[in-house]
């Protein structure tokens, strides 16, 4: 079920998808609001499954992963089966960033971050090695415009 937000959830949100690391005071600051009603609104945003942990957002160049792959997936087996298998299978390989099944001329869209060509040619000898695929295609970017945006809230 949808959780309905009122203007000081977005604002909470937004605040936070800034800069997670502001302490409690800081936010209720920002939005308007005292430290208890800040925490309980964010007990709330917790509780109900809109808020879900905390990240800390990465450079991914300052640790060497300078590649960036959209890997495009076809298949002709579509029971659940080989899904649970796929997926299982695709959750192991951690330069798998982002998994998402999708509907048009591919099945599954993958985005695989990793230091160079080398590095994702391993990643591709794993991806292929346990499930049968009917295609597989590589798109790599040359150029991050706009990486983890935050949502439109």
């Amino acid at each position: 079920m949808k959780k309905i937000l009122d203007q000081i959830d977005i604002s909470l949100l937004r605040e936070l998808q800034k800069d997670g690391n502001l302490s409690q005071r800081e936010l209720a600051d920002r939005v308007g609001l005292s430290q208890n009603a800040c925490w309980r609104r964010l007990k709330a945003l917790n509780d109900s499954g809109v808020l879900q942990g905390s990240t800390a957002r990465i450079d991914r160049q300052q640790l060497g992963l300078n590649l960036v792959v959209f890997v495009m997936l076809r298949t002709r087996h579509h029971s659940s089966e080989w899904l649970q298998a796929f997926r299982s299978h695709v959750l192991t390989i951690p330069e798998v960033v982002d998994f998402h099944r999708i509907g048009g001329d591919y099945d599954y869209q993958l985005k695989v971050v990793t230091e160079d060509m080398t590095s994702y040619d391993q990643v591709y000898q794993r991806l292929i090695e346990k499930v049968e695929l009917d295609s597989v295609t590589s798109y790599f970017a040359m150029e991050a415009i706009a990486e983890s945006r935050p949502l439109p809230l």
